[in-house]
Parts: structure tokens; sequence; C-alpha cells
């Protein structure tokens, strides 16, 4: 297959030390936004459709591991090697809520119904924080086999799905019982897990390969051996045909679903790629580096 062209990304500077995670808003009334997270302590927002910057978050004290912004993008988190999570307000950059952990933490997700933030981290402990009662006590799920790496909302807030660090496989824990319902198997440990928008698929990377796997009965759609050790992978969320990922070659390339073809590859980060993710309604991508730097990306396919 005939590989595409692709227009000059936007380029978006700001960070002082790598970028390590990015999470884009889903399309508000203001449009969508990206948040990014960096080793230098400071997450910052951007316009997810032209990059630019709209504002830095000022408060930790250590690496920014993980950052997610909720539904209605009024609010954003942040998981920290300071062993805190925050919830700022996404329009003033104050700090709302402060929570502190007893070791770094990894991983933040807002629910859907933005009423409640997960976190996981070194800890190896799941919480989950009421933030319409944010002095009480988190509930913690059962305590995690690993190292928590990633963690998402599935299933209208029923089920939390989270990988570590030092052992292989996605587990699936069920929110009332605190149980794991399911563990998905991988030959290497999950660097990235993500739902996709419709709920249909949960799309993984673990060392070269990027695995597809059905949300709701858990099997293994596809399997995708990668040109190199993978750190994060996407699937496009409109028509879902298209993915991408980036790592350690630096560059973010863009895949076929079905074929696993590769048909672009966007060449001009400096170091390895951490965190890719498509934007709401797939007409661009972002992808973030070991260079410090975030670059969004206008897809070079059609529908």
């Amino acid at each position: 297959m005939e590989k595409k062209r692709v227009a000059a990304p936007i380029l978006c500077h700001g960070h002082s030390r790598p970028v390590v995670d990015l999470f884009y808003s889903p399309v508000t009334p203001d449009g969508f936004f990206l948040v990014s997270a960096s080793k230098d302590s400071y997450p910052m927002l951007w316009n997810g459709e032209t990059g630019d910057w709209i504002g830095t978050f000022e408060g930790h004290k250590g690496a920014v591991w993980s950052v997610c912004l909720d539904t209605n993008a009024l609010r954003a988190a942040s998981g920290s090697a300071d062993f805190s999570a925050k919830v700022w307000d996404a329009l003033t950059g104050e700090v709302l809520h402060s929570f502190e952990h007893k070791h770094i933490v990894r991983a933040c997700a807002f629910s859907e119904d933005t009423h409640l933030l997960l976190t996981g981290g070194v800890e190896k402990v799941l919480r989950v924080y009421d933030l319409n009662h944010p002095d009480a006590l988190p509930r913690e799920v059962e305590k995690s086999p690993g190292s928590v790496r990633t963690v998402s909302w599935m299933h209208s807030d029923q089920t939390i799905l989270s990988s570590c660090t030092d052992m292989g496989g996605v587990r699936l824990w069920d929110v009332r019982s605190g149980e794991i319902i399911k563990t998905l198997e991988t030959e290497s440990s999950v660097t990235s897990a993500e739902v996709s928008q419709d709920g249909r698929y949960i799309m993984t990377a673990d060392g070269s390969t990027v695995k597809i796997w059905d949300a709701n009965h858990f099997g293994l759609v596809r399997r995708f051996n990668m040109p190199c050790t993978v750190e994060s992978a996407s699937l496009e969320p409109i028509y879902g045909n298209k993915f991408i990922a980036g790592g350690e070659d630096m560059w973010v390339r863009v895949f076929d679903f079905q074929s696993g073809d590769e048909i672009a590859c966007n060449k001009g980060h400096h170091g390895p790629v951490h965190g890719v993710r498509f934007s709401p309604k797939g007409e661009s991508y972002a992808s973030g580096s070991e260079d410090g730097t975030i670059r969004i990306w206008h897809r070079p396919f059609d529908p």
C-alpha cells in the first residue's frame, strides 16, 4: 500500500522536559482541548484544534506522569511523583483538591459522570475519590498485583481497567465488589491501554505489539506486530478503521485497522514517543516525546 504524505505538524513548545502523557477532552461548546503531562512538573492545557497554549497548572513538586480532563473540560486532574494527585479548575488553573498518596501516582481518570476520580501508581493501590465529598476517605479497590501504569473507566463507570508496570496484562475490576473479573494476558508489561470512544474495544500496547480486545466479551480481536517497541497506541474514534502508534524509533505511524498495513509515517520528533492520542473527531492526532515537544498531525487519509 502506498504511504501518503503528511502535512507539517503543529509544533507545541512549552515543556522543558519529556512529555509523558496526553489527553483530549470530548468536543464541548467551546471546542476541544488537549492536556499534557511532563517530567518538568507543569501540566499544560492547549487548544486541541490549533495547538495554542492556554495555560499551565502550577503546584506539583515532581514529575507529572498522568493527566486527564473531565467530560465538560471544566476540570483537569494530574498524578505526580510528588506523591499526590491534584484536581484543577481548567478555566482558572487553581487547585481544587489535592489528594495525598504514599508513593508516586502514575495514573488518573475521571469517571464519565465526572463525580469520581480514579488513581493508581507505585503504591499498588487503586483509589476512588468522591469529588462531591473530597474530604471523605477514598474507596480503596483491592490491592493491585503490581505498580499501576494506566487506569480507565468502562461500562458506565461500573468497571475499572488497569495495567501494571512490572508485569504483563490488563486487569478489569468490578467497582462494586472490588474484585478482578478478568485479566487480558500480554507477553510484556502494558505501556498504554485505551477504551475506544464507542466502548467496543480496548487497545493495548505491550512490547512490540498492539492488541485490540472486545470490551464486552474480552476476547482478542486483532494483534499487530510493530516495527519497534511501542509505548502508546490510539484508535481513530469515529470510523475505527485506523490506529496510530508511537515508540522508541521516534516516529508516529498510522496503520489500517483491518490489515495492519502501515499507511503513513510521521517523522520529526528527536526522541522516543511516549504518548499518542486521536482528537475526539479523529481529524488530527497528537504525539508527545522525550524531546519535550507535542506535535499535532492532521491525518493524511480519507474516512
